[in-house]
């Protein structure tokens, strides 16, 4: 099969019969949803940027596994070159579409059940890397959206999976028979599940012997019998369902988290590529958090790119682009912006291969990116918010402006620069709220903190990998003391 463009993307997903619920319905239609629409286009745009010359490079790749050109998010990274293309590719995006466009975590997931169930095969004899690799040419050839299924729902924080009282908070076996494993529990956060052919499974933190029946990572068609979805929240979201596309400030795209249910679902042999290796589960954890947390350094850059252009918009229009105060704003924004895609690119660079010849990044290098970008984004909101001014929380409603008789007092008030029109005020105030406070802030912010796990998960890897007693041996060297006293 060729390359899908956008349109072809959407059609397919026509054709998958999944049970999705929203706003306390069950919905027919999702992909013409005025919700959720959105966040379809956003993923078609990782399909039509690859069949457009410019992009091409960093859009498509050739598959190692079969020789054929294929979308990039579909590929196992065989070169640092390939690392630092997803990074530009994720940023890229992040202009056209100024949000979180949903395929960063299958991708991540790919390479990371690559690499480690390679190794699983090595050590203990089985055949996972063997499966993975004839799903993953499967996905390949059918230019299919994989979404990565690792947040359980976790339940008491201070138990492990097997001491729940209610087994189902992990994802876990309950059953196996000759042709394949039943599975029972839910992934929460899913990010752009709803617009995936295919969920990928994956244990969500590292299991202990008792917890066996936890340690499992499968992959399943999106509308397998037994898996239903439930829509998730944004704030704004509403407004969709309100006509008009001012008071949105993305009107084109938007992101998408779901619950996923996995109620008895069966999983035939083939699509399972771990199952009670516990003593690997901790390596696939960590390896997926380091490639998501190098994604970060692509898509939130993006996102990031397109709000400093907002702010800087906003300041021409309301006749403030000179003031010194609002330059060095604007220049504070692209100089964490930059940080952030610098830690993502640096990554990328100091990339080495693993065993099974896929690259991994540089996991010191992934952790410090996320966790720059747990901050910078915040900051660079608020920067954004200050140069927009109040009315980014107080601007009335699209429709007030089209009543006959409010709506030309706003027009005639709410005008700033008179070479710029009083709506192109409003739509630059509504994208900044957008990607502050709205449905935007949900991929740009929240995502930021949350995503590929909260600070606190990036500080424990980085003080395990920093070497700490290299560093204070280099010390105690240069000082001349020669013997620690402990």
């Amino acid at each position: 099969m060729s390359l899908m463009t956008g349109n072809e993307y959407i059609e397919s997903l026509r054709k998958q019969k999944k049970r999705i619920f929203l706003g306390g319905e069950l919905i027919d239609n999702y992909v013409d949803h005025p919700i959720i629409r959105p966040s379809i286009n956003a993923c078609a745009m990782t399909y039509e940027l690859g069949h457009l010359p410019e992009h091409r490079e960093l859009l498509t790749v050739t598959s190692s596994l079969t020789g054929k050109t294929i979308n990039r998010f579909t590929h196992l990274h065989q070169g640092v070159d390939d690392l630092i293309k997803k990074v530009k590719m994720q940023r890229l995006l992040g202009h056209k579409t100024g949000c979180c466009f949903q395929r960063c975590v299958g991708f991540d997931g790919f390479n990371a059940v690559d690499t480690v169930t390679y190794e699983i095969d090595q050590e203990l004899g089985t055949e996972y890397n063997k499966r993975f690799r004839n799903y993953l040419e499967y996905v390949q050839d059918n230019d299919l959206i994989a979404d990565g299924a690792m947040t359980d729902t976790k339940g008491n924080r201070r138990l492990a999976p097997s001491q729940q009282e209610d087994p189902d908070q992990f994802v876990h076996v309950v059953e196996k028979r000759p042709d394949g494993i039943v599975v029972r529990g839910a992934k929460i956060h899913q990010t752009g599940a709803i617009n995936s052919h295919e969920i990928l499974v994956m244990p969500t933190q590292t299991m202990r012997a008792e917890d066996a029946d936890y340690a499992v990572c499968f992959a399943v068609p999106a509308d397998t019998q037994g898996v239903l979805y439930i829509y998730g929240r944004q704030s704004c979201d509403t407004r969709r369902l309100e006509g008009g596309n001012v008071d949105v400030g993305n009107a084109m795209f938007g992101g998408q988290e779901a619950v996923i249910v996995f109620n008895d679902v069966f999983v035939p042999w083939e699509r399972v590529f771990m199952c009670g290796e516990y003593q690997f589960s901790g390596a696939l954890v960590e390896r997926f958090a380091g490639y998501h947390r190098q994604s970060y350094g692509g898509c939130k850059s993006g996102v990031g790119d397109v709000l400093v252009g907002a702010a800087q918009a906003i300041a021409k229009i309301q006749g403030l682009e000179k003031a010194s105060h609002i330059k060095e704003k604007i220049v504070e924004m692209i100089h964490l912006n930059e940080t952030i895609y610098s830690c993502g690119i640096a990554c990328s660079a100091e990339g080495r291969p693993t065993a099974s010849g896929t690259y991994l990044i540089d996991l010191m290098l992934a952790n410090i990116c996320k966790l720059n970008v747990t901050r910078f984004p915040y900051e660079i909101s608020r920067l954004a918010q200050d140069v927009a001014g109040g009315l980014v929380v107080t601007l009335p409603s699209e429709k007030d402006f089209g009543h006959p008789e409010a709506g030309p007092f706003l027009q005639k008030y709410l005008r700033s620069d008179t070479a710029y029109g009083t709506e192109e005020r409003c739509r630059m105030q509504r994208l900044i709220e957008n990607l502050t406070l709205g449905m935007g802030a949900v991929g740009y912010l929240t995502e930021s903190l949350h995503g590929a796990g909260s600070p606190q998960a990036q500080k424990i890897m980085i003080g395990r990998l920093a070497n700490l007693q290299y560093k204070e041996k280099m010390a105690r060297d240069l000082a001349g003391i020669k013997k620690d006293r402990e």
